[in-house]
């Protein structure tokens, strides 16, 4: 099986960001090096927003977080969502952003540690939904 495209939710980007030994590291190190990060203005948004919280000052500087968010930008594919995109059944209406960017950008893979996320059926959206070290087992599957 060869993934082409993922769409890896924020708390995965952030994770590996802080813990570069981490499941989260390497399965975003290794989608970097042989898929493409599906972006939408809407989830590059809440990364940003998120990467720039205090709370995050003692773990990495501003030049880091500025890297990180120009990687990213640079290497994703960009897709526009359809305004208003339709809400879907899900715990948590943040999470169906991360939902819809993966349908329209025809992702393999989603990549979350989000619970709410993990637990809905693949079979309904037509992508897996994995978390990070779920999909590192199946990346090694490969």
């Amino acid at each position: 099986m060869r993934i082409e495209r993922a769409v890896i939710d924020t708390n995965v980007l952030i994770s590996a960001a802080l813990s570069p030994r981490s499941a989260p590291a390497q399965i975003v190190d290794r989608l970097l090096q042989h898929a493409t990060l599906v972006f939408s203005r809407k989830t590059f948004e809440e990364l940003e927003t998120r990467l720039w919280r205090p709370k995050f000052d003692r773990y990495l500087d501003m030049e880091r977080r500025r890297l990180l968010l120009h990687d990213f930008a640079a290497t994703a594919q960009w897709i526009d969502l359809p305004a208003p995109p339709r809400p879907v059944h899900n715990h948590d209406p943040d999470d169906d952003v991360f939902l819809h960017t993966a349908l329209q950008g025809k992702a393999e893979w989603l990549i979350s540690g989000d619970q709410n996320l993990l637990e809905l059926s693949p079979a309904d959206w037509g992508f897996k939904i994995l978390s990070p070290a779920q999909a590192l087992e199946k990346w090694h599957q490969k």
